[in-house]
């Protein structure tokens, strides 16, 4: 190898190191685990609105739009993490008023927008509605549901004196479908407030019983004696799509501090579109989520985030996949490696297997592919 060309090699893998410290020192926001999907947040219909068959979210509405021009996209792909970890069931006076959309947390601040174009659920005053609530990971708690006073207009920002007292209250409600999929959630029924008509916000919190994180969220509705209907989603402004392709969140959390290898990736440009990820199975407590952070010609380099959704530390962990197009792991770093065929099983380091409940541990690769470069579906497993 050339003098410029080792140069240029270690300047990117330095660079790569420092960004991964940088990211590191600064605060995070914790992992996600639910929002309003019946009647929709403003996150969750922004995500549907922006879904697309290459796995990008890339919004049509104009105010989610804006919302991501002030908040970036991943608060798109993390759709159900708007949350304080620091609640304990605090509102007026901890949430300020403005930013009860965005729970106060700074990454989705675009959320409390003063709009009039939010995507917009259509019910009946006093009718009987079913909720659904996105359980990407599964506490117990209780939920909280409030409607604007008549007095509100869209064209400001909620304040908490815009909200009546709560018309709906539960606590631990069951559950349909896979936690940690998009399509999971809690259900239960209960009575809209009476005497409604026009836009109103229906405000939602979650609050966990077993630790001191609480979720927020905003959903934008009309009491026009519609069912549910939802307007102001995709293309043509109808209802969202009833599947949607695997599009979840890349970790918010901060990569790990370990530099990659020495060996640099090839420096061809990434992507236009972005990166894809897998949703983590459910059903444990360790989720895994699977992420493609750059690509090139005939490589990339990937990342899996373990992350701990118990009550109780990991001592260990174990990660699974099997390669759906045939792709190749060539190094590996924060974790070790073995393969049977297209399977792989990646196993923590010893700096890494122990994680705190709520916590997280990030572990990358280099690989090559041919072709489709598909995502595969991550297992975990604790020890």
């Amino acid at each position: 190898m050339n003098r410029s060309r080792t140069a240029a090699v270690l300047t990117a893998a330095l660079t790569f190191a420092l960004g991964a410290v940088a990211l590191a020192s600064s605060p995070q926001p914790a992992a996600a685990h639910g929002a309003a999907m019946t009647p929709g947040s403003r996150t969750y219909l922004c995500w549907q609105d922006g879904l697309s068959q290459t796995g990008e979210v890339r919004p049509n509405n104009p105010a989610c739009s804006a919302a991501v021009a002030q908040s970036g996209a991943n608060s798109l792909y993390n759709w159900f993490s708007v949350l304080r970890s620091d609640a304990g069931g605090r509102t007026t006076g901890f949430i300020p008023d403005g930013q009860l959309c965005s729970g106060g947390n700074p990454g989705y601040k675009g959320y409390d927008l003063p709009r009039t174009d939010w995507p917009l659920t259509h019910l009946t005053s006093g009718s009987r509605l079913d909720f659904r609530y996105s359980n990407w990971a599964h506490h117990p708690g209780t939920f909280y549901f409030y409607v604007t006073k008549d007095s509100w207009s869209p064209t400001r920002a909620l304040a908490w004196s815009d909200l009546e007292e709560p018309f709906l209250t539960v606590t631990n409600p069951p559950q349909r479908g896979s936690v940690g999929t998009n399509d999971g959630h809690y259900y239960f029924s209960g009575n809209l407030p009476s005497g409604k008509s026009g836009r109103h916000i229906i405000y939602s919190r979650w609050v966990r019983s077993d630790s001191q994180e609480n979720f927020f969220g905003c959903s934008d509705v009309t009491f026009d004696g519609g069912n549910g209907q939802v307007t102001g989603v995709g293309p043509g402004g109808s209802n969202p799509p009833t599947t949607a392709p695997p599009t979840t969140a890349p970790p918010t959390t901060a990569p790990p501090t370990t530099a990659p290898p020495t060996t640099a990736p090839p420096t061809t440009a990434p992507p236009t579109t972005a990166p894809p990820t897998t949703p983590p199975p459910g059903g444990s407590d360790c989720m895994a989520v699977y992420k493609v952070a750059s690509t090139w010609q005939g490589g990339f380099q990937g990342e899996v985030t373990i992350m701990n959704h118990g009550s109780t530390p990991f001592a260990g962990w174990t990660a699974k996949w099997t390669w759906p197009n045939g792709q190749v792991i060539n190094q590996i770093w924060s974790a070790t490696q073995t393969t049977s065929g297209a399977s792989v099983t990646a196993t923590n380091v010893g700096y890494n297997g122990t994680i705190a409940p709520e916590g997280t541990t990030t572990f990358g690769f280099l690989a090559s592919s041919t072709g489709t470069n598909g995502l595969p579906t991550v297992t975990c497993a604790r020890r």
